[in-house]
């Protein structure tokens, strides 16, 4: 069974080199541009992963995170943060957000992908 994957960020050519490139890896894709449409798509579509940017307009990453985490139906959906900062301050606040991982953009794909193979896998061996 293939695996959904939603990409959510508000620069549109990072979530379409992305896309591919996760396509390409056997994924299913799903894509949104900011955190609004991020917790339509996660409820609607219920992925089996989230990317999902920090800094975008309407709803942040960690303000959507919250909210999933908040809902039962999206509570257990592995989340990624991917950010373009590196303090730790930023990567404490994500996990507290209820992140499962956080990626520094921009990112190495390959790492991506065995990252979100990783949290996938844990996830199956859990349920």
């Amino acid at each position: 069974m293939t695996s959904t994957i939603l990409l959510v960020d508000d620069y549109a050519d990072a979530v379409d080199v992305l896309a591919l490139y996760l396509k390409g890896e056997g994924f299913d894709v799903l894509t949104a541009s900011d955190g609004e449409q991020a917790l339509a798509q996660a409820r609607s579509q219920r992925p089996d992963l989230i990317v999902m940017d920090l800094e975008m307009p309407v709803l942040s990453g960690y303000e959507v995170a919250a909210q999933l985490r908040a809902i039962e139906d999206t509570a257990a959906i592995p989340l990624i943060a991917a950010t373009g900062h590196s303090h730790s301050r930023q990567l404490e606040q994500a996990i507290a957000a209820g992140f499962n991982a956080v990626i520094v953009k921009p990112c190495d794909p390959d790492q991506l992908v065995r990252e979100i193979r990783r949290l996938l896998d844990s996830r199956a061996s859990t349920v």
